[in-house]
Order: structure tokens, then sequence, then C-alpha cells
């Protein structure tokens, strides 16, 4: 009997080996077909379902980008007018094109649909004048290294936004990130390599586990438009300003020994700056950095299929895909990691708005300051008060995940922003007092964004309606014109094939 058992037992074991095996061999076939070539990717193609010919999974994972049901405490895939939720912002940004519309980013699926939306590009109504420079396309889209190829570097970067709709359609995408020959992660945005040279760094001995972060760092950064570096005066060449340093006040001793402003505040006169989106440099300053987690071990995560493992290329927030980002790490639940991020963030929102509401009458105090008689000598102080007080907020704000990636760098930042803006205010209180007034500075009215926007003198029926004649005399034509010149390439391929 018990050798019955134990021959029946055998049966079983060998039965389930065998279907391991089985299962084994399987999932090696198909990982071993998974990749062969359907297609030659040209050295500068940007359409992203050429790529995804070769590479199904992840482009159909990068499809997802376009999902925007999403919402977290501070992002998400969803569009939120930011401008509306908190109309403190039009008053900072008055004079800048942040003041007209400010919305959040959605995924990077809509990357071109949204710059082409925002009135921040303006209306143009024919042949290329829109109000931003060409530089602005630099982090849109694929075909800008197709550009920079064909065009040279500085010839990209020079002329105005609408010179280039017609050749920049693709939206952020495999070329951004990856060599069609080998698909290493490779770097596309001189900028990157340049600002690493300022440093004395060589790019190139970057490692893979590095890489992974530096692709998101071509874009995820603070910058500005250099119009008078050396050989290319004039055009607005994309620079970031690291040559000091990467942290806040590294950047602002750097700007201000050139004495570069973004623009001139309308109301306060202040010279001002406009962070971008220091995501890389914060990141930098995290915990999770200083572990060596890349930007894309949490936001693109290994994911497995059949018998594949991928990168998953859906970027998105990793509190919408807790399981394959934080817990692989973290063995809480998923809840109680989400209220940890959320609790973080909300601290950091505190001071941020506090910091805000300072600001605001700083720029307000100002502007009756200038009103009662004040000279330049007078104002220079508080002025720069004002920058450097400003920059920190827009340096903690703009880096959108800052307050998770780096809690205790964003609490330092804004903790000194405060601070700075106090002593504006101060100062302010005692040169109001000498020119005679002697009373609070009244606050205007800037409870909902339309009251803002009037309070500062925009007139947002006109700039909507610009922006409708953009869509309807001149996006067609830029889609039609990148129409034909896609067709000459498919055209060019199959030629190419015969």
């Amino acid at each position: 009997m018990k050798n019955k058992v134990l021959f029946v037992v055998t049966i079983i074991v060998v039965f389930l080996l065998g279907l391991l095996a089985s299962s084994i061999i399987n999932r090696k076939s198909e990982a071993k077909y998974q990749y062969v070539p359907q297609v030659d990717i040209g050295e500068n193609e940007p359409r992203n379902e050429e790529w995804g010919k070769n590479y199904p999974r992840e482009y159909q994972s990068w499809l997802q980008t376009s999902e925007t049901s999403f919402a977290s405490f501070q992002g998400g895939s969803a569009m939120r007018d930011v401008l509306e939720e908190d109309p403190r912002l039009v008053v900072l940004f008055a004079g800048y094109g942040f003041s007209k519309d400010y919305n959040q980013g959605r995924g990077h699926y809509y990357a071109i649909e949204d710059i082409r939306n925002t009135l921040r590009t303006g209306g143009p109504k024919g042949e290329g004048d829109g109000p931003m420079p060409a530089t602005c396309w630099t982090c849109k889209s694929p075909d800008v290294p197709r550009l920079m190829n064909e065009k040279g570097i500085a010839e990209f970067y020079d002329g105005k936004w609408a010179d280039k709709g017609a050749e920049i359609v693709n939206p952020i995408g495999c070329a951004d990130c990856h060599d069609p020959n080998n698909m290493k992660l490779r770097i596309t945005r001189p900028a990157l390599v340049e600002a690493f040279d300022a440093m004395g760094k060589d790019i190139n001995k970057a490692t893979h586990q590095e890489m992974r972060s530096l692709v998101c760092a071509q874009c995820h950064v603070e910058y500005y438009f250099d119009k008078k570096k050396p050989g290319n005066e004039g055009t607005p060449y994309l620079t970031f300003p690291w040559k000091n340093g990467m942290d806040v006040e590294s950047m602002e001793a750097y700007y201000d020994e050139m004495e570069f402003s973004d623009w001139t505040h309308q109301i306060s006169k202040t010279p001002m700056l406009k962070a971008q989106h220091p995501g890389y440099e914060t990141y930098l300053t995290g915990v999770h950095a200083d572990r060596g987690v890349s930007c894309a071990d949490c936001h693109m995560p290994y994911k497995s299929e059949g018998g594949q493992k991928f990168t998953d290329h859906h970027l998105q927030s990793p509190l919408n895909n807790v399981a394959n980002s934080c817990q692989v790490c973290h063995r809480q639940e998923a809840d109680k990691l989400r209220a940890n991020v959320y609790e973080r963030q909300k601290k950091a929102t505190e001071n941020r708005l506090k910091l805000e509401d300072l600001l605001v009458k700083s720029h307000i105090e100002a502007g009756k300051a200038w009103e009662l008689g004040a000279t330049e000598e007078q104002m220079k102080p508080i002025l720069t008060d004002i920058r450097h007080a400003q920059w920190r907020w827009d340096y903690a704000a703009a880096s959108h995940g800052a307050s998770f990636h780096s809690p205790v760098e964003t609490a330092r930042v804004l903790g000194g922003g405060l601070n700075i803006a106090q002593e504006a205010r101060v100062k302010l209180a005692r040169l109001l007092a000498t020119l005679g007034f002697n009373q609070e500075v009244p606050m205007p009215d800037i409870a909902s964004k339309e009251k803002a926007q009037e309070f500062i003198g925009l007139d947002m029926e006109k700039l909507i309606k610009e922006k409708e004649e953009f869509k309807t005399n001149l996006l067609p034509k830029w889609l039609e014109e990148a129409k034909a010149r896609e067709d000459k390439m498919d055209s060019k391929a199959v030629s190419m094939n015969d």
C-alpha cells in the first residue's frame, strides 16, 4: 500500500514538473520571437506607431498615457485648471503667459495637443508670428531631434513658435529616449549634454541606471533661454543653469550674476525668474535618489505579459500603480502608502499657500510704492527680495512631485522663501511710511480666476477668440503639411525596401 501511494505521488510530481517545463519552454519561445523586426526604423523616425510595429507591448502601454481618469491630491492625468484652483497665481504671474492660462499637463500622449491649445502660445492667424519662441517646442516631440539633425541646433531654436507648427506633430515618445539601432537609452536634447559639460562632467560615462533618470532630465528640469550665447546672440538658446550647482541658491546666484530675468512683473516691476519644472534637481536631493532608485523604477516599472518582461511605458503617477511601483520595495498596504504621500504633500502645500499670500501682498504693496513716487534706488533691495522669495516658491511648486520626492529640501526652500518675503514686506512698510502712506494697502478681490485676470487687465475674451481663429485658420494647414510630409516618408521607405 505504501509503495502504491509513493508511486501515485511520483506520477503526480512528474506530471507537474512536465507542465512547469512545458510552460518555461513556451515562455522562452515566446520571448525569443517577440521582437522579430517588422520594419526598419529610420535614424530620425518620429512616429511612435512605426516603432510600435517592432515593439508592440511597449507601444500599447505608451498608448495608455492617453487615459485621463486618475486624479490625486496634487496631480494625476486629468486636466486641471490651476488658475481656477488657485487664483493668486494670476497675480504672481502678472505680465507673463501663465497668468492667461495654466493647466496641469496631461499624459505624454497629449503633449502636442496641449501646447497648441494653451492660450500661452497665442493665436497666430497666418504665417507664423506666435508670441512664443520656437524653443518652446523642444520637449514636446520626437520631431525635435529630427529637425535638430536636419537643420542644426541653433537653427531649430531660432524663430517663432508658429514657424515650426507644421513640422512638430508627433507627441513625446520612442525616439526621444531610444537609439533605433539597438534600443539603448540615449540623450537626444543637447541642452542636457551641454549642462554636464558646463559642470565638468561627461554624460557618456553615465550608467544604465543613471540613464533611466537622465532621459527624463532632458525635460523635467529648470532651464532658460540664453539670448547672449556666444556665436548665437539673439537666438533663445535652451540652457540649464547648472554651472554653479543644481540647488536653488546656486541657480539663483547664476541668474543674478548674469542679471537674467524671464519677465518684468506687471505690478511690482520686479525682474522675475520663472522656475520651469525642476523635477530632476529636487529628485536628486531626496532619499530615493540617494538609494539609487531611478525615475523609471517608479514611473515606468517592469511588467510581465506571457513570457515577456518589459518596461511599462504608461508613464504615470506611481500612486495609480502602487503594486508594481511602491510595493516592490515597501510592504505597507496601498492605502497607507498613498496616505503617506498625501500627508507630505499637504504639509508642503500649507507653507506654499502662506508664501503665495505674502508674495501677492508684496507685489501689490510694491506697486503702491511706485505709485507714490518711490525711486529705483529705494525699490531695488525690495525687488531683489521679491524676486528671490518668488523664485523659491516657484522652484518648490513647479517641480510638482518635489514635496514627496524631497520633502525636507522642499520645506527648507519654502521656509527660506517665507523669511525673504517677510523681509520684503517689512522694508515696504517702512518705505511706504516715508512716502506718507501709514495705512494698510488695500488688497483686490481675487477670489476667482476671472476676478484676478480682470484685476491685472487681461482681455480674456480677445485671447480666447484669437486661439479659436488659430484653430480654424492655421492649424488645419499645419496638419495638411505634416500629412504630406509623412506620406512622402512612407513612399521613400517603400521605394528603399523594393
